[in-house]
């Protein structure tokens, strides 16, 4: 319950050039967060689970800390130690230190007084991070308060100075604005000003950007330096993406099974790994100027596309979404062509209309000006019959493995339901073709009675594009199919996806905001920006010699695995953005 005026302490002092939050200059460089020989494992009903074993690092003020290594690793149950976030069934060994203060040891009442204050989270999804009936100043706001910082109007100017820190355009009358009122970046950025708001000693970064396009997550890399610049905030950075660990780490500690299996400074983990299991990480991060062995498509002539044979076919297409009865083009005048076995990379910032267009392909959202056609077959002039048997020619692999299969169903079921809704086949030639097509994705048959949540991750992406391909059809929707797999599993995929397409030679439409993975993949390319078409071409023209400003800020904000390329790639962009009055955030 909020305290009365009269019960209320007098708020702390915070004396900075922000007159927001302090700087930690007081530390004499000892460290502020330390982990010594932490255990942890949980108590289930399959027995003992042990998730961490053993692990010790610290992490000093100024200094950034990766965390890496695959889904299971330990990462995020070790960094949730420091704020007390584990849940019940969880036995804890070591100890968790806070400067002096072993959080292991705290009570519920003291750690709900250091969460925030001393120690504070940035989460993975800002979406779910921030409460969406409450406005972002109150949610600012409810930080000061909680830790008897700030009340009333001291309180509302202190939320917009955090929020004008982090980069937020007219913070004062933003205030009063909900969270989906905001874009991704923007409510990551909202996300870190509630987690520096309390001028905490560390910050954990768990998995900052990696719903991020490449500018907006290059944006946020740039913000977080900068605060930690300026604050000497120390930093936990909990990540799978090496570029990302290369562009902000000093010190860098790698988990496998819970265990800490190497760590040491940034450019001697990444450019000298002595752990097989680092190198094998870093030899699967897809690079700019890298490809796969991909089919080249046959060339379309002028006379075959007289006959009509590309896959699919677009010609001024406009896309509009309708709200409370009114009309909003989201895509505008675009064109393009996929000839069969082609993969085309759609690339662009969220936003851009890239899944627009997919969708359109999909048949899902109307087309309100130009052509669509799949195999010269109009798709705006087709019957409902004859769209419900036009999706027999299509697939679509989504971003979320998780949410696109249906828990209730096992993956034999899983794989044959477009069989069974299209009534092709019975169940005997349904479960061969399930057979044909978990080995095809490299996946045993034993899989065919389990249950999704039984597969980790990268194996539910690999059933998800085995059903993708259960009817063997012409043309492939791919959004963003890689982009939550850890980077080993990701190059397994993305090995596993080229050995497909060049089998089955189906055409693909690849949406994705990782240009390197585009780059290894995509014959060509298509570049996006509001709606509207900013490049295209062959991938190696497009990618690697751009001629647009849009497509140059896109390449020069993708970060690589290299910490002295990316401090060059990185300087190169400022100058890029300099060139064209832009901050770098």
């Amino acid at each position: 319950m909020m305290k009365k005026p009269s019960e209320r302490k007098e708020p702390k002092t915070v004396t900075t050039s922000t007159n927001v939050v302090k700087r930690h200059d007081d530390l004499d460089g000892k460290p502020i967060l330390t982990f010594k020989n932490l255990t942890v494992s949980f108590d289930t009903e399959f027995g003992e689970v042990n998730a961490v074993k053993g692990v010790s690092f610290d992490v000093k003020p100024g200094e950034v800390v990766a965390l890496v290594g695959e889904s299971g690793s330990g990462k995020s149950v070790t960094s949730s130690t420091a704020m007390g976030l584990l849940p019940g069934n969880a036995r804890i060994g070591g100890s968790v230190l806070l400067k002096d203060d072993d959080v292991v040891a705290m009570e519920p009442a003291v750690l709900r007084k250091i969460r925030g204050s001393r120690v504070a989270m940035v989460f993975q999804e800002p979406m779910t991070a921030l409460n969406p009936v409450l406005t972002v100043g109150d949610q600012l706001t409810e930080s000061l308060a909680v830790h008897n910082l700030a009340f009333g109007k001291e309180a509302k100017r202190r939320a917009a100075e955090l929020l004008e820190m982090v980069g937020i355009p007219d913070a004062a009358s933003r205030l009063k604005q909900y969270p989906h009122q905001f874009s991704g970046g923007q409510r990551q950025r909202i996300v870190i000003a509630m987690a520096i708001s309390c001028s905490p000693e560390v910050i954990i970064a768990d998995e900052p950007t990696t719903a991020l396009d490449v500018t907006v997550q290059a944006e946020i890399l740039e913000l977080l330096r900068s605060l930690k610049d300026k604050l000497n905030t120390g930093i936990l950075l909990i990540t799978h993406n090496m570029g990302v660990v290369a562009d902000m780490a000093d010190r860098v500690c790698v988990m496998l099974r819970g265990e800490m299996v190497e760590t040491g400074p940034v450019h001697q983990v990444m450019q000298s790994p002595q752990h097989p299991y680092t190198q094998r990480l870093l030899s699967s991060v897809p690079r700019l100027g890298e490809s796969l062995e991909v089919a080249e498509p046959d060339p379309v002539t002028e006379a075959v596309h007289a006959g009509a044979t590309y896959a699919v076919e677009a010609s001024g297409i406009s896309i509009a979404y309708e709200h409370r009865g009114k009309q909003r083009n989201v895509v505008h005048d675009v064109s393009f062509t996929v000839a069969p076995g082609e993969i085309m990379g759609l690339v662009g910032e969220s936003g851009s209309g890239k899944s627009t267009i997919a969708k359109s392909v999909l048949g899902l959202l109307p087309i309100t000006a130009g052509s669509m056609k799949l195999y010269g077959k109009e798709l705006t002039s087709l019957s409902r019959k004859e769209s419900r048997s036009m999706r027999k020619q299509i697939g679509v692999v989504f971003q979320d493995p998780a949410a696109s299969l249906d828990p209730r169903f096992p993956i034999g079921d899983i794989i044959t339901e477009p069989m069974v809704i299209h009534q092709v086949g019975n169940a005997k030639t349904r479960l061969d073709r399930a057979y044909e097509l978990l080995d095809a994705v490299k996946l045993p048959r034993s899989v065919v009675n389990r249950y999704p949540h039984e597969l980790s991750g990268g194996q539910r992406q690999r059933i998800s594009i085995a059903r993708a391909l259960t009817m063997d059809p012409d043309v492939l929707i791919a959004d963003e199919p890689t982009s939550a797999l850890d980077v080993s599993v990701q190059a397994a995929v993305l090995e596993m996806f080229a050995e497909l397409q060049s089998r089955y030679e189906f055409a693909c439409l690849f949406v994705s905001h990782d240009l390197a993975v585009v780059d290894m993949l995509a014959h060509k390319v298509l570049v996006l920006k509001d709606g509207r078409e900013v490049e295209s071409g062959k991938t190696d023209q497009v990618l690697h010699q751009p001629q647009q400003d849009y497509t140059k800020r896109l390449l020069a904000a993708a970060p690589v695995p290299d910490p002295d390329e990316q401090k060059t790639r990185r300087a190169e962009r400022r100058e890029l953005l300099a060139s064209f009055g832009e901050s770098s955030y």
